[in-house]
């Protein structure tokens, strides 16, 4: 299983690195090649359980939208962030909260930890993989909720790296 778990972790970083340096020189193959290889052997038994649900086109597009989705969420936390700093008025009530999420796999749950951390106000604290519960430290704590502050804080996030990871 950790063999199919490289070759396609491989496949997938050559087919990234021939996008993005949008050459077919034998030159940029060969180190894309040899780049491709060492993350592979590095780090190719991280990835998934399941390589072969990596050839599914259909969680690239899936991506996609989870980018645009995360870049719409920032802007608007850094305007929201921005507004509390530029305004004094504007309340803040930090505190920890404890968010739930259906998300099951450790790489799901540590990269929807990442993107809630990179939002602003927000700051992932700890991850509970047994229970599938994260601890976010959060600007604007409107109450200790769990369902609340998960649909608010993880649920946008949540349902998109679900279907791209799991």
């Amino acid at each position: 299983m950790k063999m199919h778990s490289r070759i396609v972790t491989f496949i997938v970083c050559l087919v990234i690195w021939c996008l993005l340096s949008f050459s077919l020189d034998w030159q940029h193959l060969l180190v894309g090649v040899l780049l491709s290889l060492f993350i592979a052997a590095m780090t190719g038994d991280l990835f998934t359980e399941y390589p072969g649900k990596w050839l599914d086109i259909r969680r690239y597009g899936w991506f996609l939208v989870f980018l645009f989705l995360f870049a719409w969420e920032c802007l608007k936390a850094n305007v929201d962030v921005a507004m509390r700093v530029i305004n004094p008025r504007l309340p803040i009530n930090p505190g920890i909260v404890k968010v739930r999420t259906a998300l099951k796999t450790e790489t799901a749950l540590t990269l929807l930890a990442n993107f809630i951390t990179l939002t602003p106000g927000t700051l992932s604290v700890d991850i509970d993989n047994e229970s599938g519960h994260l601890y976010i430290h959060w600007i604007d704590v409107r109450g200790q909720d769990v369902e609340e502050a998960s649909r608010r804080i993880a649920l946008k996030f949540e349902r998109i790296l679900g279907k791209v990871l799991e």
